[in-house]
Order: structure tokens, then sequence, then C-alpha cells
């Protein structure tokens, strides 16, 4: 059977550079390795991705685009208190940051990248997932069950314990960890018996 073109060629690209990201790493993984897999000269592979970073990102954006779509219905959801919706939109965040480690970690270096001009498909999705998040640690605000601190505080510190968890478990995995789940719900816990009421 012939391989596709256009799109499908497009999204065989993608699925051949994922699963080799996954084998080998993204150091491994090479544009003549991924035009193999799907049977292409590199130039075709150049027709569709300048390099494998445009590769890779876009299938992190794929990957998190789930995180991003709860995080906007979670956010709309008044019917719900809005500390339970923070409690679980940190759990989706950190379930998709574990699920997809490298996916995670390429939104996040290029998000950091891209912050200085403040464009870039990395940067915009984590910082329409922060809005999100930031809008429900405001209501919070509004109804005064922030301990002492601003919505902007409070957002940051959250996010930067959920990401220290995923970081810290992806930069040394060799550790002895305790299990994901707890060192997860242990570290959303703490910060919301901290900073809400």
């Amino acid at each position: 059977m012939p391989k596709g073109s256009g799109h499908l060629r497009r999204s065989e690209i993608l699925s051949a550079a994922q699963q080799i990201f996954a084998d080998v790493g993204y150091e491994g993984a090479t544009v003549r390795r991924i035009a193999e897999q799907v049977g292409v000269s590199s130039t075709a592979i150049y027709l569709h991705f300048p390099d494998k970073q445009a590769m890779l990102l876009e299938i992190a954006f794929d990957a998190l685009q789930p995180v991003l779509a709860e995080a906007k219905a979670m956010a709309a959801d008044k019917s719900i208190d809005p500390r339970e919706r923070v409690r679980r939109m940190m759990i989706a965040y950190m379930k998709t940051g574990h699920d997809h480690p490298r996916s995670y970690a390429m939104m996040i270096s290029d998000a950091t990248r891209e912050m200085a001009s403040a464009e870039g498909p990395a940067h915009e999705i984590m910082a329409e997932y922060h809005r999100n998040f930031r809008g429900l640690i405001q209501e919070l605000e509004v109804q005064d069950r922030l301990k002492g601190k601003s919505a902007k505080v409070v957002s940051q510190l959250m996010w930067a314990g959920c990401h220290g968890v995923l970081a810290l478990m992806q930069a040394s995995p060799n550790l002895k960890w305790a299990p994901y789940e707890d060192l997860r719900d242990g570290m959303i816990e703490m910060l919301l018996t901290s900073l809400v009421d």
C-alpha cells in the first residue's frame, strides 16, 4: 500500500517521529532515522518540518490540547466550587505532564524560550492554560478565600509546585520516588491547604 501524501504524509511523519522519540529519546532521534521509518528521503521530511524540534513541538502541542480543553471546561463550570475546580485542574495538568513527559518538557522548554517574544504555539498553549487557572484563583480571591496572598502569587505557587514534582521525577527517574499519585495528591493538598480556605 503506497504511503500517503499531504496531510496523511505529515501524520505518518509525526507518528514515526513520536515512536522514535519514545525509543531513543530526542537526542538519539535524527531526521534521517525518521525518514527511513516513514520510507521517504530526508528531503521529503523537510517539505513538512524544518527540523526535528518542530516535529516534537507539534507532537507536544497535540498531547497537551486535551488538558487545555479540560481547563476551559473546568473554568467555565460555575456549578462546582472554585477550590474543587482548582484541584481538578492541577490533577489534569499533572496527569498530562506525567503521561507525556517528553511532550511536557518540550512545551515548557519552548514556552520559556518564547516568553521574550510572547508568541509561538508553546507560549500560547501554556499562557491560555494559565489564564484559565488564574481565573479560578481570582474567583477565590473575590470570595476572600486566599490566605493572605494575591491571586497572582497563589496561581504561580500552585503551578510551580505541580511543575516541581513533574520536573524532579522526570529529571531523576532512578531515585526511589514514592508512587506518583501519592506525590501528586500530596503536593496538591498541601498547596490548597496552605493557600486557600
